[in-house]
């Protein structure tokens, strides 16, 4: 498994950080990686669906995203699965009125014979998570302002 993992604060309320990272829709906004994310059903708690379209390596790929868990403003942790990978994406909040702590802990799990890529595409992970961060640090900068 790959676990890239980040914490970034901002000086924006907890619950405005948390509306906005909790609809996974704007991961066009902050993922680099994401072309487009489309809402399935659901109202963004447990059990919503997304279809997110990513671009890794110069391909694109298509996972179905569900929503696992949800517990305003604390944490929510999203699930999204292909034949080739399941990804596992938890946020965490802390914070006040004021100022807002995101921990973003994403889960690779490569499928069938994929998985032997693994030790390979760890470094292009990692990269994915420095691009995913800054993305992060610019959005929710706009939250503050």
């Amino acid at each position: 498994m790959i676990v890239v993992e980040r914490e970034v604060p901002v000086a924006a309320p907890l619950e405005r950080v948390f509306d906005y990272l909790s609809d996974f829709r704007n991961t066009e906004e902050w993922d680099p990686g994401t072309v487009r994310t489309i809402l399935l059903s659901g109202a963004g708690g447990p059990g919503t669906t997304y279809r997110n379209t990513s671009r890794f390596k110069g391909r694109e790929t298509e996972l179905v995203y569900v929503v696992e868990d949800y517990v305003r403003p604390e944490r929510i942790v999203l699930r999204g699965e292909n034949r080739t990978i399941v990804a596992r994406d938890t946020m965490t909040f802390r914070g006040d009125a004021n100022s807002t702590r995101v921990t973003y802990r994403a889960e690779f799990r490569l499928k069938g014979l994929a998985r032997f890529a693994e030790p390979f595409l760890r470094k292009p992970f990692e990269q994915l998570g420095e691009e995913a961060e800054e993305g992060l640090r610019n959005a929710l900068g706009k939250l503050a302002a």
